[in-house]
Parts: C-alpha cells; structure tokens; sequence
C-alpha cells in the first residue's frame, strides 16, 4: 500500500517521522523487529535506497539497532523512546501554539478551547 506523501519535505524525512510515529506510539514496539528495506519500501512505496536512507537515519538516532544477521530492530530504550515522544508533542504544540496566536488568540483563550475540546471527545479525564 503507497502512502500519500507531501511535497513540503524529502521522502525520506517524511518516512523517518512516521516509523518514528509508529515507535511512539507503541506500534512499534521496543526489541520488535523492522521489516526488511525491501519490504518498508514495498510497505511504503518507495525507493529501496529511500527506506534504506530512512532506517540508516534512524539507527543514528539510537531509536533502531541493526542486528547483522537478523534484521533491524526497534530500541529497548524505554527512555530514549519516551525522550522522543516529548520531543514530536513539543514541536506538534509549538506549531499548534503559533497558529492560534497567528488567529489572535491570547494563551488564556487557547486553553480554555483546549479543555473544552478535550472534554467533549474524552470527558473529564
């Protein structure tokens, strides 16, 4: 199955955000096994040397190993993983937060919409 990627950023970027995504989000989980460059490139529809580039990046960050009989492999690092997730929720409320202030919301006002939606689709939780 291809996926729709932007024009805004390189494929490969755009393919280290989501297996990054997928890691975060526990979809991926720590010590599980990546697929094959072969097969994320089929899985993704892109170029082998995309997937190959992506994953490379990856291991650079620590958030995969290669294993050189075995394949590649999501980290056990539970900190590591959860230092990342911050990181994606940082720059996801930091442009969040520049868009209501380009709206001309005041802090106060962005809150307040925050807890109202929340409540709607979660309840008080």
């Amino acid at each position: 199955m291809a996926f729709e990627f932007s024009g805004d950023s390189p494929i490969y970027l755009q393919l280290i955000r989501m297996i990054r995504q997928r890691i975060v989000a526990g979809e991926l989980a720590p010590g599980s096994k990546l697929p094959s460059v072969r097969d994320l490139a089929v899985e993704y529809g892109v170029n082998p040397n995309t997937a190959q580039r992506s994953l490379a990046e990856l291991e650079r960050e620590g958030l995969v190993y290669a294993d050189r009989t075995s394949g590649r492999f999501v980290t056990r690092e539970l900190g590591l993983i959860e230092k990342v997730r911050k990181d994606l929720a940082s720059e996801q409320i930091a442009q969040f937060i520049q868009q209501m202030q380009s709206m001309g919301f005041e802090s106060e006002q962005v809150i307040t919409i925050i807890l109202e939606k929340w409540r709607e689709q979660y309840g008080n939780h």
